[in-house]
């Protein structure tokens, strides 16, 4: 909105063209985002904590009654922050920008519905898995078919470290998005468990397609890195700065011991849009590598149902994984670092295979 108000006063005031920079805009982008956490932050959680919306806690598992009550749909505040910086900042003439957002507001529906559900009925159960995967499968259908059936899209699958393996996967691309977006969206909603352990990786993941983005809309920088170039994908690196921006903020309540919990309407969200930007970027498998932790996370419970499914034994102490490690004594703040730590790692993994080809 700010770009088509401000950009076109460039003529008669050159000040205003630095808003015709992505660059600029991203970073501007990034600490509005950044700016209204912190201010909304204080009022939201006497607001949630008046009417009484507290994380349910489940009675299996780590000692976390400590956090009973604790006001939860904190993703509201993220969500808030992010589309508003985003709409404020990016050039609303882009598809990819309103299928982003889109998939966002979906999911972030969906989550706020579940949270919603688990705090009227005090319980931690929410809206049957069935009814929220359907629901995901849904959304993410229709953001695979919008962009499949994109003209300039060229059906070919970017895999890390091969320069010229690209596999043309024709139709099987559709499930294949839609695959990718439900899982992310299921991942960093697994390892939502901990203060502050979703909302690290997620920033780490944001701020690395951030560059992939910007990379990939530029056809310099594309070249050089034998990237595909996706025009208008620039865009993307403004809803990715607001979104680094959003979580520094919410990890300003959220860090232990929070004072305010993600909650599904938050995991749900921020999970489906990472996906979608791997998607519309053409980075799909690369998001397996930068998300490492969230894939992590998902694998330990498939493991863990599929094992006490087979042969009645358990594999981890209990999953996701990073209950496991509190089951072995590890003190939550040690597990939360050493996760973020890992994630650090697998984000310059990811951004060093593309020039490993």
């Amino acid at each position: 909105m700010l770009y088509h108000l401000l950009y076109p006063l460039s003529e008669t005031y050159g000040v205003f063209n630095v808003v015709r920079y992505i660059t600029f805009r991203t970073a501007a982008a990034t600490l509005t985002s950044l700016f209204i956490c912190l201010v909304l932050g204080p009022w939201l959680i006497r607001k949630l904590s008046a009417l009484r919306i507290g994380q349910p806690i489940r009675e299996i598992g780590p000692d976390h009654q400590a956090k009973e009550g604790t006001p939860t749909m904190g993703g509201l505040l993220i969500l808030f922050s992010l589309l508003v910086s985003v709409l404020l900042w990016s050039e609303l003439d882009q598809r990819m920008v309103w299928i982003l957002v889109g998939l966002t507001a979906g999911y972030g529906v969906l989550g706020f519905t579940d949270d919603y559900k688990k705090v009227t009925q005090g319980s931690s159960a929410g809206i049957s898995a069935r009814t929220k995967l359907v629901w995901q499968v849904v959304f993410a259908l229709g953001v695979a078919i919008a962009i499949y059936t994109d003209p300039a899209f060229d059906k070919e699958l970017a895999v890390p470290f091969f320069k010229n393996f690209t596999p043309n996967i024709g139709i099987f691309y559709v499930p294949l998005a839609a695959f990718i977006i439900v899982a992310a969206s299921n991942g960093v909603n697994l390892t939502d468990g901990l203060d502050g352990l979703a909302i690290g990786p997620v920033m780490i993941t944001a701020a690395t397609f951030l560059l992939l983005s910007y990379a990939a809309g530029h056809t310099g920088i594309a070249e050089y890195l034998n990237i595909k170039y996706v025009p208008g994908s620039g865009q993307l690196a403004i809803f990715c700065g607001a979104m680094v921006g959003g979580s520094l903020g919410f990890l300003w309540f959220n860090a232990s011991p929070a004072e305010l919990f993600m909650g599904d309407v938050g995991s749900l969200a921020l999970g489906g849009a990472l996906g979608t930007i791997a998607v519309l970027i053409r980075q799909e498998i690369l998001l397996a590598v930068v998300g490492g932790i969230f894939v992590v996370e998902t694998v330990s419970v498939i493991i863990q149902v599929a094992s006490f499914k087979l042969t009645g034994k358990r594999v981890f102490l209990m999953a996701p994984i990073h209950h496991h490690f509190e089951k072995l004594g590890w003190a939550e703040q040690k597990i939360v670092v050493r996760f973020w730590i890992v994630s650090i790692i697998l984000a310059l993994v990811a951004l060093s295979s593309l020039k490993l080809r």
